[in-house]
């Protein structure tokens, strides 16, 4: 293996997970010039910084952490959380948040651009009112040393024991702390990765942010009936120190896929949901559920849909990936009749059920794939007056969206949480005569990469 080298290089731009990237031209022992891929975390555009690249010579591309920061960027500042530099949950802490806002508008803009569509319809982003303590979720994970908390930056096998977490609740905090403590004094084992022995595996928090219910749900690769002793002692420091504690759960869950998913499910304290709230209606909350993780934030995403959809009392519509029916319940009180369609029957089950507790009887919900949901509504109701959409982030896709284009609504709505899957999807509406008028970004989650946007879209007069 050849030495390492130290290079003073320029951050060029960011990459899709916020990384500062770069290019370095260096001669290898031949003379010949080659270009060094470098990613550089906790930095920013246009910053001078020190890197020491291992095994230089030889390789096309590195990861490497700032050993200087030569030249600092403006908007640099001082990250608040202890564990930033090694924490995978946060990319922003060092920047500015008014410049993390402009950062992701121009985001949005270039994908835009990227597409042939008029720049000019976006409108300035629209920031966060709290930049902190706005996750309403987290899920933490344990590591084989028993260790409770978040991933490690481009480590994925690595866990930070973490005491704090500025962007959790204040409650899921305490919870975490709780249960991390627990874990360590309890002799349960945490689950190892590699060997795949131990026992626990994550930790999922909610904390709602309108009703106060706290959920503490843990997953383990085994029942919970051989360690009753040891949860008990648990149970009784959480119901004691966590007010308006009303769910605490034990998942089995022996899958080897790193997720937070249930084989038997048991309840040990309260129920197995809490309420939440959202624009004035109540949902109920599983370990499953999707739900908007900054809900104050979202409210914004559904005042903006509204404004766009201009929803009437004689319209029909439809709620495409309806997920639990968060935009669909205040849409239905401003429309005749409203369907929503979501592939996950369990979302759909809870949509129903939300429905019914917020006594809304003009829905109609389909746990189908969105191109055949919208064949079962135009047999049922026909043709519908408004189209909303709010795919995943890996977008609708072109098949989704050729089938909306054909329905030649005059409006459709679209909710993004991916800008660049976002200006690919509306490129097919271009085709049925579809103008985009506005785009406004949204910021749900400070400190991160992550933008979200609102879209309108009409059909141009034939």
């Amino acid at each position: 293996m050849s030495e390492s080298r130290t290079y003073d290089v320029t951050i060029k731009s960011f990459n899709k997970k916020g990384q500062g990237v770069t290019k370095y031209r260096r001669d290898d022992w031949e003379g010949k010039g080659k270009n060094l891929r470098l990613t550089v975390p906790r930095t920013i555009p246009g910053e001078v910084v020190r890197v020491n690249v291992p095994n230089a010579m030889n390789r096309k591309s590195a990861f490497v952490t700032p050993e200087k920061i030569i030249e600092k960027d403006e908007n640099r500042i001082e990250a608040p959380c202890k564990y930033f530099d090694i924490c995978g949950g946060c990319q922003w802490q060092h920047f500015d948040y008014n410049a993390q806002l402009k950062t992701k508008e121009n985001a949005v803009r270039m994908h835009i651009k990227n597409q042939g569509f008029d720049e000019s319809i976006i409108q300035p982003i629209i920031g966060a009112e709290n930049e902190w303590r706005y996750r309403n979720k987290m899920e933490f994970t344990f590591g084989s040393n028993g260790e409770l908390g978040l991933h490690e930056m481009d480590n994925f096998r690595n866990i930070i024991d973490l005491d704090s977490c500025l962007i959790a609740g204040v409650e899921t905090e305490k919870v975490m702390n709780i249960v991390s403590e627990w874990a360590k004094q309890s002799g349960i084992k945490t689950y190892n990765k590699d060997t795949k022995e131990g026992i626990l595996r994550y930790l999922m928090v909610r904390e709602s942010q309108h009703t106060g219910e706290v959920m503490c749900a843990i997953f383990a690769a085994d029942d919970p009936e051989p360690y009753e002793e040891e949860i008990n002692q648990l149970l009784k420091t959480l119901v004691s120190e966590v007010e308006n504690i009303e769910s605490i759960t034990w998942s089995k869950n022996t899958d080897l896929a790193d997720m937070t998913q249930s084989e038997r499910t048991v309840v040990l304290h309260g129920r197995d949901y809490i309420h939440d709230e959202m624009y004035g209606f109540n949902y109920r909350l599983w370990f499953d559920t999707f739900f908007q993780t900054n809900p104050r934030q979202a409210e914004k995403l559904v005042d903006l849909a509204i404004e766009f959809a201009k929803p009437t009392k004689d319209q029909s519509m439809i709620d495409l990936f309806c997920g639990v029916g968060t935009f669909s319940l205040p849409f239905a009180t401003r429309v005749k009749r409203l369907a929503g369609i979501e592939i996950v029957e369990t979302s759909i089950e809870s949509a129903k059920q939300n429905a019914e507790e917020n006594d809304i009887a003009n829905t109609y919900f389909l746990a189908k794939d969105a191109r055949r949901g919208i064949d079962e509504v135009l047999e049922n109701w026909g043709r519908p007056d408004v189209i909303m959409l709010d795919p995943p982030r890996s977008g609708a896709g072109g098949k989704v969206m050729r089938r909306i284009g054909r329905l030649q609504t005059d409006r459709v709505v679209y909710v993004s949480c991916n800008p660049e899957t976002f200006a690919k999807d509306i490129t097919w509406l271009r085709d049925f005569g579809y103008e985009l008028k506005i785009v406004q970004p949204v910021d749900l989650f400070p400190h991160t990469v992550h933008v979200e946007l609102v879209a309108l879209l009409e059909r141009k007069p034939i």
